[in-house]
C-alpha cells in the first residue's frame, strides 16, 4: 500500500510543481492595511449592529468587506492601493467615503463615528436591496451567499448544493465533496434531523428560500468537530436583524407538480429580535430506473433485464422561530424552535424478466408494486448564548440543542409471477407488508472561547458533548394459504443505537513578519452500542482519538502569499451504517448495513491561494488525502439473481486533486463563473476480493454565465459534467446536465419574477457498472425529471 501511494504521488510530481510555480505568479492574499470605524443612525446614539462595509477599488470592485459589530464597529484588513469604502444598512442611506491611499506609511485609518440617515419616516413606501455576491474566499473556507443565484428559485437545499463548486449530488440526493460522500453536513453549525436516518437525502424537504448561505469548508480547524473526511457543509438558515418589521414571501408553482409557499419574517424592536421562517410544499416527483445482470453458473448465464416506474406525492411542512434578546450590545442570548413533517405516498412499479443465456430466452416475468405511506415528524430545540468583550476578538459562546425525531413507514408489496406467454402462476404469488418505526433523541451542549494576545495572537479552545440515542422496529410479514400474515425470519427485531461523543480541542494562531500560522488539537472519545433486542446481540465500541489541525500562511511579497495545511479527520460508521435490516422494496436488490464496521480515518494536506483581478477572482487549491479503513458498498449476488449490498471496510484509499474556482466579468452586463476539480484515486479493496482494486482519474466542471439585460431582465446558463469515475467493482459513468434560469424585477422592484428549468436535456442520470466473479450489473436510476418552476418572490422592507 505504501508503494501506491509513492507511485501516485511520484506520478503527479510534475504536476503538483506546475500548480505551485503557477501559484507563485499569479496568486495573492495580502492586506497589510486596516480600516476601521463605529456605524451609528444619524440623530442619536444607536449603533447599527451588522451594516455591511464594502472596500472598491477605484473602477467599482469589491477588494475586500465585512460587517460592523453589535456596537457598530467595525474593523477590516485592507490591500495596499487607493480604495473608496462603502456602508449599507437596510432602511438607511449608503454613505460613499473618500478615496484612501493605504500604503507602508498609512496603513492604519480610523474612519471614526460615520452616522447613517434614514432612507424615509415611512419605511413602507422605501425599497433598498442590497447584493451580495455569490462567492466569497478565504484561504481556509469558501461563503455562498446563495439567494443570488437564480437556478435555486423554487428549490430545495439539495438543488443549492448541486449548484455549488466542489459539490455532486447524485439522483439519490447523495452528497459528495471532491468525489467523496465522506462529507459531514450541519445546519447553523449543528447537526440536524434533515441529515440522520436517511442521509443527506432529507434536505429535499428544506425549501432554499429559507437559507441563506452555505459555508464549505474543506480543511477544517480543530474547531469543527473531526467528522467527515472530505470536509463540512455548513447550511445557515435565514434570519434578519435589522429594525423594525421586514420579511420576504415566495410562491412557486412547477412541473412535474411543485407547489409551495415560504415566508422569512423579523420584527425587530430594541433590545428584542423576533424572527419566524415557515414553507409548505407539495410535490409529485416521477422515478424511473433499469438494472441489468447476468448471473454465471458453471452451464447457465440467467439474466434479468429490470425496469422500474413509480413516483412519490408528498406534503412538506417547515416552520423555524425564535428570537434574540440582546442584554446590551455585548451580550446576546437566542432561542429557535424548529418544526418539521413530512407525509408522503410512494407507489413503485418493477417488472422483472427473467432469461436463459440469451435476453430472447424468455423463461418468465414477474410484476411487483410497492405501496408505501410514510410520515416523519421532527423538531429541534436550541438556546445560543454569545458575549462579546471591549477586546476585539475576544468572546464566548456557548449552544445547547435538543432533537427529536420519529418516521413511521406502513408498506404493502403484491407480487405476480408469469409464464412467456401471460399465464400467472398462482402458486408464486405473494402479499407482503413492512411496518418500521424509527426514533432518534440528540442532546447537543457546545461551549467555544476566543481570547487575544499580543498585537496579532489569538488563543482558542472549547469542548462538545453529545448523546444520541435511535431506535428501529422492524417488521416484514407475508401472507400465507391460510390468508394469515407471519413474521419473515430475521425481519422482525428491534434495533438500537447508543452514540456518546466528547471532544476538547484547542488552537493557538499568531503572525511574525510575513508568516501566520494556527495549530490546534482536538481530542474525541466515542462510545458507540448496538443492539438487537429480539436476539439479545450486542456491539459496542469505545476509542479515543488525537485531531491535529495546522495552516500555515507566508507572505513572498505584498501581492503574493501561500496557505499550507493539514488535518486529520474520521468517518465514523453511524446508523444506517450499521443497521442490519435490509430493503424490501425490490425482491432481487437488497441494501443492508454492517454492525462491524469500523471507523475510517482521513490526512488531508491542502495548498490554496486567492487571487483577485480587476474584473473577477481566482481561487485554486491542490490537495492530498491518505484513508485508512475505507468504508464502501460492497455488492453480492447469489446463484438465484439476489443481490445484498453492504458497506465493507476496504484497506484504504489515496487522492490527489487539482481545484479552480473563480468569477470573472469580461463586461458589465456579463459575469462568467468556473468550477473544475481534477483528482486521481487509487483504491485498495484486496482484502474484500483480490480484483478490487482500481486507479482512476476523473473530474468536475461547471460553469454559469449570467447576463444582466435591459428592463430588468436577468438570464442565467449553467453547465455541468462529472466525468466516469472508476470504484473498487466497477464504474459511475460520468453525468452532464444544463440548467436555464430567467427573472425579472416587478412591483416596483419589491418583487422578483423568475423562471428556471433545471435539466433541460433530462440527462440527469445515475449510471453504474458493478462487477463481481460470478455477476455482471449495469444500472441506471433517475430520481428527478426535467423540472420547470415559476417563482414569485416579494420583498417587504429589504
Amino acid at each position: 500500500m505504501d508503494q501506491t501511494k509513492n507511485t501516485c504521488v511520484g506520478k503527479f510530481a510534475p504536476l503538483l510543481f506546475l500548480a505551485i510555480l503557477i501559484s507563485t505568479y499569479g496568486f495573492s492574499q495580502q492586506r497589510s492595511a486596516k480600516l476601521s470605524g463605529t456605524i451609528h443612525e444619524k440623530g442619536n446614539e444607536n449603533p447599527l449592529g451588522f451594516a455591511t462595509v464594502g472596500i472598491y477599488s477605484e473602477k467599482d470592485s469589491l477588494v475586500a468587506g465585512g460587517i460592523t459589530e453589535e456596537n457598530g464597529k467595525f474593523s477590516i484588513d485592507v490591500p495596499m492601493g487607493n480604495f473608496y469604502g462603502l456602508i449599507e444598512f437596510m432602511g438607511f442611506e449608503s454613505h460613499k467615503t473618500k478615496s484612501i491611499n493605504f500604503s507602508p506609511e498609512n496603513n492604519k485609518v480610523d474612519l471614526g463615528i460615520i452616522a447613517l440617515e434614514s432612507t424615509s419616516e415611512d419605511l413602507d413606501e422605501v425599497v433598498v436591496r442590497g447584493e451580495k455576491t455569490i462567492m466569497e474566499l478565504s484561504l481556509d473556507k469558501r461563503i455562498f451567499n446563495v439567494g443570488k443565484d437564480l437556478a435555486n428559485a423554487g428549490g430545495t437545499a439539495n438543488d443549492i448544493l448541486m449548484n455549488l463548486p466542489s459539490i455532486a449530488v447524485d439522483p439519490d440526493g447523495n452528497v459528495r465533496l471532491r468525489g467523496s460522500s465522506n462529507v459531514r453536513i450541519l445546519i447553523d453549525g449543528k447537526p440536524s434531523g434533515l441529515v440522520s436516518f436517511k442521509g443527506s437525502s432529507g434536505l429535499r424537504q428544506l425549501p432554499a428560500n429559507m437559507i441563506d448561505r452555505v459555508e464549505v469548508i474543506t480543511n477544517p480547524s480543530a474547531r469543527y468537530e473531526a467528522e467527515g473526511m472530505a470536509g463540512v457543509i455548513n447550511i445557515i438558515l435565514k434570519k434578519e436583524n435589522n429594525q423594525g418589521f421586514n420579511g420576504s414571501f415566495e410562491v412557486i408553482a412547477g412541473t412535474p407538480t411543485n407547489l409551495g409557499f415560504t415566508a422569512n419574517l423579523n420584527y425587530r424592536h430594541k433590545k428584542i429580535n423576533w424572527f419566524i421562517n415557515y414553507g409548505l410544499a407539495h410535490r409529485r416527483s416521477p422515478n424511473v430506473a433499469d438494472l441489468y445482470q447476468e448471473v454465471y453458473s458453471e452451464d447457465t448465464t440467467f439474466i434479468s433485464n429490470q425496469t422500474r416506474d413509480g413516483y412519490v406525492e408528498s406534503w412538506n411542512n417547515n416552520i423555524r422561530g425564535g428570537l434574540d434578546y440582546y442584554f446590551n450590545e455585548n451580550s446576546i442570548l437566542t432561542f429557535s424552535y424548529l418544526w418539521r413533517r413530512s407525509d408522503a405516498h410512494r407507489i413503485t412499479d418493477i417488472r422483472y424478466e427473467d432469461s436463459w443465456n440469451r435476453i430472447g430466452n424468455l423463461q418468465s416475468y414477474t410484476l411487483r408494486r410497492q405501496d408505501e405511506k410514510e410520515q416523519e415528524p421532527n423538531s429541534e430545540i436550541s438556546a445560543n448564548y454569545k458575549r462579546t468583550f471591549e477586546e476585539k476578538g475576544h468572546e464566548l459562546t456557548t449552544t445547547f440543542t435538543y432533537l427529536n425525531y420519529w418516521e413511521n413507514s406502513d408498506q404493502i408489496f403484491t407480487q405476480n409471477t408469469f409464464s412467456p406467454d401471460g399465464i400467472e402462476n398462482q402458486a408464486l404469488e405473494e402479499v407482503q407488508t413492512s411496518l418500521n418505526d424509527e426514533y432518534e433523541n440528540q442532546y447537543l451542549l457546545m461551549l467555544d472561547y476566543v481570547r487575544p494576545f499580543g498585537k496579532e495572537g489569538k488563543f482558542e479552545t472549547g469542548f462538545r458533548t453529545s448523546f444520541r440515542r435511535m431506535k428501529n422496529d422492524y417488521l416484514v410479514q407475508e401472507k400465507g394459504e391460510d390468508g394469515e400474515f407471519t413474521p419473515i425470519p430475521g425481519l422482525d427485531n428491534i434495533f438500537l443505537y447508543d452514540e456518546n461523543i466528547m471532544a476538547a480541542y484547542g488552537i493557538i494562531g499568531n503572525k511574525t513578519n510575513n508568516w501566520s500560522y494556527q495549530a490546534g488539537l482536538r481530542v474525541e472519545n466515542t462510545d458507540v452500542r448496538t443492539i438487537l433486542e429480539e436476539t439479545n446481540e450486542e456491539n459496542p465500541r469505545k476509542y479515543t482519538n488525537l485531531f491535529p489541525s495546522a495552516h500555515l500562511t507566508y507572505s513572498i511579497t505584498d501581492e503574493n502569499a501561500f496557505q499550507l495545511s493539514y488535518s486529520r479527520r474520521v468517518q465514523r460508521p453511524v446508523y444506517n451504517d450499521l443497521s442490519p435490516y435490509v430493503t424490501f422494496s425490490d425482491a432481487r436488490n437488497f441494501f443492508s448495513g454492517n454492525p462491524d464496521l469500523d471507523p475510517e480515518y482521513t490526512d488531508a494536506f491542502e495548498l490554496g491561494h486567492i487571487k483577485y483581478f480587476e474584473k473577477g477572482t481566482l481561487f485554486s487549491t491542490v490537495y492530498y488525502r491518505s484513508t485508512v479503513e475505507k468504508i464502501e458498498r460492497i455488492r453480492t449476488v447469489n446463484e438465484h439473481g439476489q443481490s445484498i449490498t453492504r458497506p465493507y471496510n476496504l484497506n484504504g484509499e489515496n487522492s490527489f486533486g487539482i481545484e479552480l474556482s473563480g468569477d470573472y466579468r469580461p463586461k458589465d452586463w456579463w459575469k462568467i463563473d468556473l468550477n473544475v476539480n481534477f483528482f486521481h484515486a487509487t483504491i485498495d479493496g484486496s482484502n474484500i476480493q483480490a480484483d478490487y482494486t482500481a486507479k482512476t482519474y476523473s473530474w468536475l466542471f461547471r460553469q454559469t454565465s449570467r447576463f444582466t439585460l435591459k428592463n430588468g431582465l436577468d438570464l442565467q446558463f449553467r453547465a455541468n459534467y462529472e466525468a466516469r469515475q472508476k470504484t473498487a467493482q466497477g464504474i459511475r459513468k460520468g453525468i452532464f446536465f444544463m440548467d436555464l434560469s430567467a427573472s425579472k424585477d416587478i412591483f416596483k422592484e419589491r418583487g422578483t419574477l423568475t423562471l428556471n428549468v433545471t435539466d433541460i436535456l433530462n440527462s440527469r442520470k445515475d449510471r453504474n457498472i458493478t462487477e463481481g466473479v460470478n455477476f455482471y450489473t449495469e444500472s441506471s436510476s433517475q430520481r428527478q425529471m426535467r423540472q420547470i418552476n415559476l417563482t414569485m418572490s416579494y420583498r417587504l422592507k429589504q
